[in-house]
């Protein structure tokens, strides 16, 4: 049985398994095919990426305060992060990764850094 390549329709000459007859039809094919799901996982990395940058920045002693203000001054969008910590005392801490932010009164935020 002859095998065509799915991306272009060529006779695969090869190897038995093979799928595809070159690694740019193969590649082809895969961004076709996963780009709906890749936008949104690239634009979420993206604004991942850009908080930790920001939390990163803002926090080079792995502990400091800093205000709403000047968060949303650098582009910083609370929406986006990786894992919420509460502590026994039912304090809530927002992590990007290992950089984390914890709510104070009067618009202020506790940055840390998890260990």
């Amino acid at each position: 049985m002859e095998k065509k390549c799915p991306e272009c329709g060529t006779k695969i000459v090869g190897r038995i398994d093979k799928k595809f007859c070159s690694d740019a039809c193969r590649n082809s094919y895969n961004n076709k095919f996963n780009k709906d799901a890749k936008n949104l996982i690239r634009n979420t990395n993206n604004r991942l990426r850009k908080n930790y940058r920001i939390l990163e920045a803002l926090n080079p002693d792995q502990k400091t305060k800093t205000s709403r203000a000047k968060l949303i001054e650098k582009g910083f969008d609370f929406n986006y992060f990786t894992s919420i910590y509460t502590t026994k005392k039912g304090t809530i801490y927002y992590f990007v990764y290992d950089q984390g932010y914890l709510a104070l009164e009067g618009d202020y935020f506790a940055l840390v850094k998890r260990e």
